[in-house]
């Protein structure tokens, strides 16, 4: 299973080694990142592959979750299919 993870907020030094160290602790794989910088504002989309992972989606999730609080950001987890589905309609 893959997931799409996504990354605003103000940016500061550290975002990618933070969300990086989580997922690898995880076992989770990076296939694909992109991220920009737009008036001091931090972007970052994520294609991961969670077939791996030591945890379930949802732990995943809220653990992404309490990261993003801790950094002052928001971080979301989500699964592919939801954009595969976006696109059929």
């Amino acid at each position: 299973m893959r997931g799409i993870i996504t990354v605003v907020g103000i940016d500061k030094v550290g975002i990618i080694a933070e969300v990086c160290t989580l997922l690898a602790k995880n076992q989770i794989n990076i296939l694909d990142i992109s991220q920009t910088i737009t008036g001091g504002y931090f972007h970052m989309m994520m294609i991961v592959n969670m077939e791996n992972s030591i945890q379930e989606f949802h732990q995943v999730s809220d653990a992404l979750d309490a990261l993003g609080n801790q950094l002052g950001l928001q971080i979301k987890l989500q699964h592919e299919d939801i954009f595969q589905s976006m696109h059929r309609i």
